[in-house]
């Protein structure tokens, strides 16, 4: 399964909040909240019950109720990052969330809030996708630090259509195909804990009308997307000495695909 069509499995598997008996202008409030994470809300009315209160689910099953005051208690204009505790609880049940129409500026942020806890656990696997080399050349100060961080083992992957970027610190992978030219991605092994592992895949259809994909928790999903990348572009043709190696195959299978 391809980056592509695991963000068409996580665009599929569409979520739904409905808000039973809602005060005027609540469910238009909680559309926009939701606008780039893959939730659609809708109302509803009850007999019994209080007003205001939502249900997060998936087709007829149940994940999760809440009061609409929780959920409204962050700022709006408060992007998306990548720690839990800066959400409302029904987020604690959206393990991949999409986005549409990101611009670069919102990639390069959401790329760092994974880079930032890769370098904080500083142990473990990170494997970065940036399109072309011209991408990857104003980070490659940050992923030099990040190759030189204690037991943390970073791989960069780029479509070779220009120079080359110099790669001393951590490992560039050269890939001639339409995945790596049109992917952004980032992930996080999390050194084999559950609870530290994060994705973020993206591609852009077309160069200039901003990105679609998704980020991800969970660790079935994370293991799928590192594998993907290991198998496919196991082959390093550049780390900064020429030297070529393989690595390690698994065989993990993402959440949404069972």
């Amino acid at each position: 399964m391809s980056l592509s069509e695991l963000i068409s499995g996580v665009a599929a598997s569409e979520r739904t909040l409905t808000v039973f008996n809602p005060t005027p202008g609540v469910v238009e409030r909680l559309a926009e909240h939701f606008a780039d994470r893959n939730v659609s809300v809708e109302s509803a009315s009850s007999d019994e019950g209080p007003s205001n209160y939502a249900v997060l689910g998936t087709g007829d099953k149940f994940h999760t109720a809440v009061s609409v005051d929780d959920l409204l208690t962050r700022p709006e204009d408060v992007e998306p990052g990548f720690e839990r505790d800066s959400y409302a609880p029904i987020l604690d049940h959206l393990d991949e969330t999409l986005f549409t129409s990101y611009d670069r500026r919102k990639m390069l942020n959401a790329t760092r809030e994974i880079e930032d806890r890769a370098w904080r656990v500083g142990a473990g696997e990170l494997h970065s996708g940036f399109q072309s080399g011209g991408n990857l050349r104003p980070q490659l100060e940050t992923y030099r630090r990040l190759g030189d961080r204690d037991d943390l083992s970073v791989h960069a992957y780029i479509y070779p259509n220009g120079e080359v970027p110099q790669a001393d610190q951590f490992q560039l992978h050269l890939a001639r195909s339409d995945e790596i030219r049109r992917s952004w991605f980032v992930a996080y092994d999390g050194n084999g804990v559950g609870d530290y592992k994060c994705a973020l895949v993206a591609e852009e259809p077309e160069p200039g009308f901003g990105f679609t994909g998704f980020w991800t928790y969970d660790p079935s999903t994370v293991d799928y997307i590192v594998n993907h990348l290991v198998s496919s572009y196991s082959i390093i043709e550049s780390d900064g000495s020429g030297d070529v190696g393989l690595r390690r195959q698994m065989t993990v299978r993402p959440k949404f695909s069972r």
